[in-house]
């Protein structure tokens, strides 16, 4: 199959799963291209023979911002035109679905080649946050039943579209297909070294609101008091000179450490006790996902679809999304108990296995595309 995929360069789950995603196929025998207006992080440090195709709108005065979308369309279309795509997968609904489905327009007045068929991916504030404003709401409506699929990362996410829109759409139209995990790089044994005999939490994200950084900062406070632990921070955003402060104000001192962004996750996850979630809202948690793979058992806000990946008392402990009291004693319960850690991070390891796996799930999206093709 000719696929293009158009995703946000970014650290962020739907830039990852894209990536990952596009590796993933074209190292199966299908021709991928990949469009964004930057390269993602996860397919910049890989091998894979996926095309890479970088398309950027030119600065104007009469533009408020830069179009890339508009480009990354167009760039897509031209490709179309030249070689032929059977499918279009935009990953978010807004912009991305709608560049595909205008490529799909576009096409289907040329002569000679059958316009591509649009999968969509939604991966959950262009849901819930973006798609959903009212100056957006309308386009996301239109996206959602134009696309030839639509599929969701979670049952919860499919839930909520169908509360935001449910004019028009209904349950069968929209596919749960999870995000997923490649075992093999994200496993026990990717750290090095011998385990740090303190115990220590980490945490990865983008520092944006919605991570609420500087709440899981206080809540590590309160549970490790003057107890020697660590707790790692991964990332970079806006938040992060909030939790610095946090950390001086409470005296941790030298027991946080701010790493910046970094992409030898498997590394910094594996030899952690205890892996860290603190959102207001997350559709998936693809960062849970991947500690879970490497054995480290989470502690996590319980929202949205969370519970879907972590299963409280099995993998992990999931707490009251706005109990700090309870987020901390959940840190405390496991954190100084490696023993339990241990054993829930065994059942983390083979939840990640059975249920995340990358090659089903890249299975998943397989069949997707030939019942697509097939109509």
């Amino acid at each position: 199959m000719q696929i293009g995929i158009i995703c946000h360069p970014t650290y962020g789950g739907s830039g990852v799963v894209a990536s990952e995603l596009a590796l993933s196929l074209a190292d199966k025998g299908h021709q991928v291209h990949l469009f964004s207006h930057d390269v993602p992080p996860r397919l910049a440090r890989s091998c894979g023979p996926v095309e890479m195709h970088v398309a950027q709108g030119i600065p104007y005065p009469l533009f408020h911002s830069t179009p890339h979308d508009l480009a990354i369309t167009s760039r897509v279309l031209d490709l179309h035109r030249a070689r032929g795509l059977d499918i279009i997968h935009a990953h978010y609904a807004l912009p991305h679905a709608v560049s595909a489905l205008l490529v799909r327009q576009a096409a289907s007045m040329d002569v000679g080649r059958p316009a591509p068929r649009v999968v969509t991916t939604l991966h959950g504030t262009d849901i819930t946050l973006v798609g959903n404003d009212a100056s957006y709401a309308p386009l996301t409506h239109y996206a959602l039943r134009a696309s030839d699929a639509v599929t969701a990362v979670s049952e919860d996410l499919r839930r909520r579209s169908l509360e935001n829109f449910p004019c028009g759409i209904d349950i069968d139209s929209i596919e749960v297909i999870p995000n997923f995990v490649d075992v093999d790089v994200y496993h026990p044994g990717a750290g090095t070294g011998e385990p740090d005999p303190v115990p220590t939490a980490v945490h990865v994200s983008n520092f944006r609101p919605v991570k609420r950084t500087p709440w899981l900062v206080e809540a590590f406070a309160d549970a490790v008091g003057d107890r020697p632990a660590r707790l790692v921070l991964v990332g970079d955003g806006p938040d992060q000179d909030a939790c610095r402060n946090i950390a001086a104000r409470r005296n941790l001192g030298a027991r946080v450490s701010f790493l910046g962004t970094r992409d030898a996750l498997p590394e910094l996850l594996a030899p952690a006790d205890l892996f860290l979630l603190s959102s207001s809202e997350e559709s998936f948690g693809l960062s849970a996902l991947e500690a879970m793979a490497c054995g480290t058992p989470v502690v996590a806000t319980a929202v949205g679809g969370v519970g879907e990946v972590v299963e409280d008392g099995v993998t992990g402990i999931l707490s009251p999304a706005d109990d700090r009291e309870a987020f901390a004693a959940a840190i405390s319960a496991l954190l100084f108990d490696r023993e339990r850690c241990a054993a829930l991070g065994k059942a983390s390891r083979r939840a990640a296995q059975q249920r995340f796996e990358r090659r089903a799930v890249v299975a998943c999206y397989e069949d997707l595309y030939r019942r697509l093709i097939a109509r």
